[in-house]
């Protein structure tokens, strides 16, 4: 059903994705740095719940993508272009009852999740909260036009929109903060401004008729419930998940937070660097829903199994190899932060220990699943990530750091586990074939 070709011009365009998302990310994060302390504080902890917010979306979008896949896989356009009306809507209704609450509760929010801030930091927060919280429908509308156009085959798009959107948000972030000066605010604003021209592209490119999957008439409104329920049923457990995951990660950053400045520091420069492994998996796990979902959609279930080989092999390979690069050179790269002695010496630990991980169990653990999703293998998915992310990680990070007092290594250890865990399970439900058994369409 695939060429090799046709792989390529999937996974090439999402592998630059990933990395226009990190390395421009940084980027950002160094311009910002440049409006003060209480601002880059207010910020920071604005985006860690933007992340939470933004995992609902991706995961609603996700499970739009699917349904679509599988009916291309089928030969269904129609019901293809229907799904994808009916993401449209449920996305963009979902995004604007989080965005209400989110402009009328940020105060009590913020409270909730952090207590007692700084009267300057929460003062930051607010504003960065608000100009954001505007973006969410325009964000979400990005994202599920992005899924279905991954869902297609043609990842090329996304790239191309999230590249412009990226060179924006920079471009808006140097003009507003340096140029007119208005800190925070100008911030938020770049932001907001480069998710709308995102958003606005990207319905503009869903909406023509030529694509395989196109949204038609999107303003006449007819609510098909069925369709929305098939895309719920993927979309909600895939939420969930991500959901809970962001929730423990933000427990674990907070254990850190009490090991001392040069653990924090260790924790932060081995957390920017490891994520660049991390980019071919995650491009090929992307890849995963499109191919899986439409081999399951034509039911040829050789092909699908054919397929999710190729491609964990692809992106075991590929960790491989950045690992390998990471695990001789973490003591330079760690060495460019200019870290204390004790700081350094964690940092390359740290990413010594991720490199090997890294290239064997990370795999099974995050790739694989999303083969399992596509086939609409949500639930299990889900309670698997969920029980193994807060019974061993967050379990073992305790046992790990407190009881056994390792610090900052304890809780990478405690990760490790969590990935062993997750593999094993994967692994297992996979080799099973229990997948085959499910209906989504």
């Amino acid at each position: 059903m695939f060429s090799r070709r046709a792989l390529v011009r999937l996974i090439l365009p999402l592998v630059v994705e990933q990395f226009l998302a990190v390395t421009i990310g940084l980027s950002d994060t160094i311009m910002v740095a440049n409006v003060g302390e209480a601002a880059v504080s207010g910020i920071s902890i604005v985006d860690a719940i933007n992340i939470l917010l933004i995992q609902v979306f991706s995961a609603l979008a996700t499970g739009g993508a699917v349904v679509a896949a599988q009916y291309i896989g089928s030969g269904n356009r129609e019901s293809a272009c229907g799904a994808a009306k009916q993401l449209l809507y449920a996305i963009t209704f979902l995004s604007l009852v989080i965005m209400g609450l989110c402009l009328v509760f940020r105060t009590p929010i913020l409270f909730l999740v952090y207590g007692d801030l700084d009267p300057e930091i929460l003062s930051n927060a607010l504003i960065y909260f608000e100009f954001t919280a505007i973006s969410y429908p325009f964000l979400a509308i990005y994202n599920a036009g992005a899924a279905l156009f991954r869902a297609m085959g043609n990842s090329k798009i996304s790239m191309m929109v999230s590249l412009i959107d990226n060179v924006v948000h920079i471009g808006g972030d140097a003009v507003l903060i340096y140029g007119c000066g208005w800190g925070t605010a100008g911030a938020g604003l770049a932001t907001l401004l480069a998710r709308m021209l995102a958003a606005l592209a990207m319905f503009w490119l869903i909406c023509r008729s030529s694509n395989l999957i196109y949204i038609d008439h999107p303003f006449h409104v007819v609510l098909e419930f069925g369709m929305i329920r098939r895309i719920l049923n993927i979309g909600v457990p895939n939420g969930l998940e991500n959901g809970m995951f962001q929730i423990g990660k933000l427990i674990v950053q907070r254990l850190v937070t009490t090991f001392g400045t040069s653990a924090i520091a260790a924790n932060a420069v081995a957390g920017s660097i490891s994520t660049i492994t991390s980019i071919p998996g995650n491009a090929i796990s992307l890849a995963l829903i499109t191919v899986v979902g439409q081999c399951i959609g034509a039911k040829n279930y050789a092909q699908s199994t054919y397929y999710t080989k190729r491609l964990v092999g692809v992106a075991y390979l590929s960790m491989g190899t950045l690992n390998l690069a990471l695990f001789l050179l973490a003591a330079p790269v760690v060495g460019v932060y200019h870290l204390d002695p004790a700081a350094t010496g964690s940092a390359v630990r740290i990413l010594e220990a991720f490199a090997v991980c890294s290239a064997t169990i990370w795999v099974p653990a995050f790739v694989l699943p999303n083969s399992l999703r596509a086939a609409g293998d949500v639930k299990f998915t889900m309670l698997t990530s969920v029980f193994s992310m807060w019974v061993f990680r967050i379990g073992f990070c305790y046992i790990l750091t407190v009881s056994l007092g390792m610090g900052v290594l304890g809780v990478w250890y405690a990760m490790y586990i969590d990935w062993a865990v997750r593999s094993a399970v994967f692994l297992q439900r996979y080799r099973g074939g229990k997948w085959k058994t499910k209906k989504v369409i």
